[in-house]
């Protein structure tokens, strides 16, 4: 027997002998630092040998099962309640040893961005708070944003872990699900782990299985097809070399590069006013490209040499702020604030030149109005609105818009949802709907079949599901008009003639200009007083605003009553605001409304026979100030007289 043959079979061995003898792996989820659901039989859950024994042992308890013959096993350990720390040992051909675990209420936090954004991004509004961080029983697992199109994942890729919140990890938290277990543990005095599986942008059918797709037979093909990895594969390829090219040549072409803009010195005497904030280009005529924006500020001799913070408020899309010729940061995208430090040293006693460099690569580019714009000084802030100086740097064509695969059907249900299907909860709260405004019709069907389909996968019944209504965004009206972000938020309440479903009403605390509010600690708190309703069984709080209930006319007088509102309403002593009514006509304008105990009186002179009414009805209803004795607000309705 030669060498070649005698190698080949002490490596088959070594294969067959390690193929039999597979030591157990656990799921990333059971991992140290994890929350357990108190109060229920707790499933605990793996890989091993297929028929090897494994035994699970925590606070003085033992367990055992067997793996079936795919190597799989899973057992159930009796309820516990609240408490910890413990340790958990898991025994099969090998030893784990899971450290620091609780008892607590776990919940799945999900959605796009409003849910995804994590507490750096409002640390402007929350900086001493957050300083103050620290709390080993709120704790965070963040799954990785991971899809597949194929199958299910029965584990999460990489090294994710439980991470308890202290000034460093809560930066990374989400923001929405930080002040919402903040307020579950202040309340309910245990300790709360929160299960952060979000994306940005992500539509609701890319959370939804495959099963639950098939009622929705064109998103379900379109899942289907990116099961293709090759087309994948090139489609990412080819749209990463199209967006490497556009900013190479416009780089490359960029005159303020070679001409040193970013110099202080640099003369720009005959350079374009222009006003900030403002955009450049208008809706329907952009002009795309680099452009360049200077602007000088007078400093004194004590202000000189000391840090300060620039808050450049937002920019579309991307930018790189200078001062004095000084790098002091840049964001590659139009979404985030704008906030940079400038380091010691940097500003100089009398003249000091800002500079900032914007590439805006499809849309209109600009300085986003509404935003601060501001360079805070230890003892004064000086206001950078006004007039800079603005030069092209060079124009470009419009980059045409990335696929975005990651969004695509079922993806995101198989990669970040799947995995975690055997982990009890203890229920769940979403941001989500802003990707789905194009079809709010179709938003009315599939919200609530993703709800249904997650409370199947889960096996855990038809636990809490509470949801964050669309904040007020966009330009108002001046008048009455058509709205799919009304339709999309009346798709939104329609879930709740789902059994423990509750929805958080926001229209509030949004921002017109940003589709993304930084006030997340309101939402937070609106969505644990939902909680406490619907998950806790506190009956007798007012955990929402006022609802809609019915509609009466009474000559050319529409009444409304309302649910949430016995012990009354109230409009903070104004006038109320964002009631519209119609005739037969569907024509809407503005009416008059009054306050009568837990109803609304409507009319308006120019509608004699009032047929419809709407209230909030609109992208932005800014105005609106329905709200209960509590405080909250009422949640945006339309409604019709039924015809007798």
């Amino acid at each position: 027997m030669n060498f070649k043959k005698i190698f080949l079979l002490i490596f088959s061995f070594f294969i067959l002998h390690f193929s039999l003898n597979a030591d157990v792996v656990l799921p990333k989820l059971i991992a140290d630092g994890m929350v357990l659901q108190r109060d229920t039989k707790v499933n605990v859950w793996g890989w091993a040998d297929p028929n090897e024994k494994v035994i699970v042992s925590i606070d003085g308890k033992l367990y055992s099962t067997k793996a079936d013959a795919s190597g799989n096993w899973l057992l159930k350990l009796k309820k516990h309640k609240a408490g910890g720390p413990y340790t958990m040992l898991i025994e099969g051909k090998n030893k784990i040893e899971i450290r620091n675990v609780v008892f607590g209420d776990v919940w799945l936090c999900s959605g796009q961005s409003n849910m995804e954004l994590p507490m750096r991004r409002v640390k402007p509004l929350y900086e001493a708070e957050m300083a103050k961080a620290s709390n080993p029983m709120i704790r965070c697992f963040d799954v990785p944003q991971k899809y597949n199109f194929k199958v299910p994942q029965e584990n999460y890729h990489g090294n994710p872990s439980w991470k308890e919140v202290n000034a460093e990890t809560v930066l990374s938290y989400s923001a929405v699900a930080y002040f919402f277990a903040t307020e579950i543990n202040r309340v309910k005095n245990v300790p709360v782990g929160i299960i952060n599986a979000s994306l940005g942008g992500s539509p609701v059918q890319a959370w939804m299985s495959e099963d639950a797709l098939r009622a929705f037979p064109a998103h379900l093909e379109e899942g289907y097809r990116w099961r293709n990895d090759q087309l994948i594969m090139d489609t990412e390829t080819f749209e990463r070399q199209r967006t490497n090219e556009w900013y190479q040549l416009s780089t490359h072409n960029d005159i303020g590069q070679a001409g040193n803009f970013k110099n202080p010195d640099t003369d720009d005497s005959q350079w374009t006013d222009f006003k900030v904030p403002g955009y450049w280009s208008k809706a329907g005529k952009p002009e795309n490209g680099v452009f360049w924006f200077r602007r000088e500020i007078q400093i004194s001799a004590t202000e000189a040499g000391k840090p300060a913070f620039l808050n450049m408020g937002r920019i579309v899309d991307a930018d790189s702020v200078f001062v004095n010729g000084h790098f002091v940061g840049n964001v590659t995208y139009q979404y985030p604030p704008r906030w940079y430090n400038v380091p010691a040293g940097v500003l100089v006693e009398g003249r000091n030149v800002l500079v900032v460099r914007v590439v805006n690569n499809s849309g209109s580019g600009g300085f986003v109005p509404d935003k601060p714009y501001v360079l805070a000084l230890p003892n004064r802030n000086i206001s950078l609105e006004g007039t800079w100086k603005m030069k092209k740097g060079c124009e470009m064509p419009p980059l045409p818009g990335e696929t975005f695969v990651r969004w695509k059907p079922m993806g995101l249900f198989n990669g970040m949802i799947a995995p975690m299907l055997n982990f009890n909860i203890k229920g769940a709260i979403w941001y989500q709907g802003e990707s789905n405004t194009a079809n709010p019709a179709e938003y009315a069907r599939m919200f609530p079949a993703m709800i249904r389909n997650w409370r199947s996968q889960f096996r855990q019944g038809d636990f809490p599901f509470l949801f964050v209504q669309l904040a007020n965004f966009m330009e108002a009206k001046t008048q009455p008009v058509e709205s799919n972000w009304a339709e999309t938020r009346e798709a939104q309440e329609a879930a709740l003639a789902l059994k423990n479903t509750a929805m958080a009403v926001t229209i509030d605390i949004g921002e017109w200009n940003d589709i993304h509010p930084l006030n997340k600690k309101d939402v937070g708190v609106r969505l644990a007083l939902a909680a406490r309703k619907v998950a806790y069984g506190e009956s007798k709080i007012r955990s929402a605003g006022p609802v809609f209930k019915s509609l009466k006319v009474k000559g050319n007088k529409l009444i409304i009553s309302f649910k949430n509102a016995e012990a009354g309403l109230k409009s903070g002593g104004e006038e109320l605001q964002e009631f519209a009514v119609a005739g037969a006509d569907a024509k809407f304008v503005w009416a008059k409304a009054r306050i009568e105990g837990n109803k609304v009186i409507v009319s308006a002179l120019q509608v004699q026979n009032p047929v419809y009414v709407r209230y909030a009805w609109a992208d932005n209803p800014h105005r609106a100030n329905l709200r209960n004795t509590e405080g909250l607000p009422a949640a945006p309705f339309r409604a019709t007289i039924k015809k007798k």
